[in-house]
């Protein structure tokens, strides 16, 4: 599906929430006991942490502690929806939700307008009913096929994979009534962001979708619908929306129009790409595809800098103007790494340290070869062993695959896998890291090496001759 994007609405998009921030206050559901909610049925449950079976339709379990709430719904035991006690009217909500594979739920807001949440990971042309989409409405007098109606999808699929934290952002404008109880003014999404994308921006809510309690109101409960399948949230955020933004929303403007690549076959865009605020690597390349799942590469390093599912590439900053040479992905972001770093190191034994720079490896780039797809495989040298480093989107878009193979087999160069916050082995060859940011997949039954650097865990293997294994996200 192509999506057009309007450069004005972001930019009032990010005023409007930079606004918001700035007068919000605290968190109010800190999820240390269950009072804020009205009588939460017994599916409901407050756990330290969750854990997910990729491989087992709404399979989810919870460890002891609070900080986290788990809802437990299968088909022969459904679980309730939860709603809050305090009621709302215009808001920002931002919480982080965690599906089951194959599970839904939604958030309603005052009761009455679904935001739906759901294992959509992969889905290429989502629908209202899909992650992040606005509910459809329904009417029982209507013909069958045109009983639901009214629904939006989000702009493009910025969903994460079952057993992933995600992170969505809410800012909603109650409708309004005048001093006889006469509704003046429809309710409307100011914007909706979903792992760092806006998937809406500006949509009137003509009336409650399907499932909602029907009759609009100024103020009205969050609900969470519990009854379609577990899930966890955490997290959760409600601040007020400025007066200044309630009255309607504002859009800003200037500048030219913006320039974004699309992917519909396999392309490649050289580029610089910042890392993180303040890191810029400037030898970089991003590959992207019809699988709608992109990455970008680190020449330099051989590093992986970041993947992400949704659109291509924002090319406005690099060839608008004068330009500063960046591009940016337009979907949902997860890092692997927080600055290039040299992917290959040979080292003494697997506790030495990892090396800082290029210096002294004889690190040279090769550039890339295509394969009969048009995928780079990219080659440099190293330590005097010739390197290729095949990256490849997953055909079913899930995340990537990585072939790094030696021309000379050695048992001292090891890989740079990742340097994150924590690492669980959640089932034979497959890795969850960074507080549930991603999986490291290891087919062939291969174990990293976990070693505490600097208050992180660092993962590194010995490359042999060639190594396989997948970057799930």
């Amino acid at each position: 599906m192509k999506i057009n994007f309007l450069k004005t609405g972001s930019t009032g998009f990010v005023w409007l929430l930079g606004t918001c921030m700035a007068f919000g206050q605290q968190p109010n559901i800190p999820l240390t006991d269950l009072s804020a909610f009205k009588e939460p049925g017994n599916s409901w449950s407050l756990v330290g942490d969750v854990a997910v079976d990729l491989n087992e339709a709404n399979a989810i379990k919870g460890t002891k502690g609070t900080g986290i709430l788990l809802n437990i719904s299968a088909p022969k035991k459904a679980g309730f929806d939860l709603t809050t006690i305090k009621e709302y009217g215009d808001m920002i909500l931002e919480l982080d939700y965690l599906t089951a594979k194959g599970t839904n739920s939604g958030i309603y807001l005052q009761n009455n307008y679904e935001i739906q949440l759901e294992d959509s990971w992969t889905v290429r042309n989502p629908l209202s009913s899909n992650n992040g989409g606005l509910y459809e409405r329904w009417d029982n007098d209507k013909p069958e096929g045109e009983k639901g109606y009214g629904g939006i999808a989000p702009r493009q699929n910025a969903s994460k994979a079952p057993g992933l934290w995600q992170h969505i952002k809410i800012a909603f404008q109650a409708p309004k009534f005048d001093g006889s109880g006469k509704k003046i003014a429809n309710a409307r999404l100011l914007s909706v962001e979903l792992n760092g994308v806006t998937i809406h921006e500006n949509v009137e809510l003509w009336g409650a979708t399907r499932g909602g309690y029907g009759t609009e109101k100024a103020m009205a409960p969050i609900r969470l619908q519990g009854d379609h399948g577990s899930i966890a949230f955490r997290n959760i955020s409600i601040t007020d929306l400025p007066a200044s933004s309630a009255q309607g929303f504002r859009r800003g403007g200037g500048g030219g129009d913006p320039i974004y690549v699309e992917a519909p076959v396999n392309t490649m865009l050289r580029s610089f790409i910042d890392v993180v605020p303040g890191v810029r690597s400037v030898h970089a390349i991003s590959v992207g595809g019809p699988q709608q799942t992109a990455f970008s590469y680190d020449l330099d390093n051989g590093t992986v800098l970041h993947g992400w599912h949704g659109g291509f590439l924002d090319a406005t900053p690099m060839w608008d103007g004068r330009g500063n040479g960046t591009s940016r992905p337009m979907g949902s972001v997860t890092r692997f790494t927080k600055k290039p770093v040299l992917a290959i190191a040979k080292l003494a034994n697997a506790e030495a340290a990892w090396v800082t720079d290029t210096t002294g490896t004889g690190f040279r780039t090769k550039g890339y070869t295509l394969d009969n797809q048009d995928r780079p495989e990219f080659k440099y040298m190293i330590y005097g062993n010739k390197v290729t480093d095949a990256v490849k989107v997953l055909e079913n878009g899930q995340g990537l695959s990585r072939e790094v193979s030696l021309e000379q087999p050695a048992k001292d160069l090891y890989l740079l896998l990742a340097e994150v916050s924590d690492v669980n082995e959640v089932s034979k060859g497959l890795y969850l890291v960074d507080d549930k940011a991603y999986y490291l997949q290891f087919p062939n039954g291969e174990k990293p090496i976990v070693r505490d650097v600097n208050g992180k865990k660092q993962l590194i293997i010995a490359i042999g001759s060639k190594l396989n294994y997948s970057i799930l996200f």
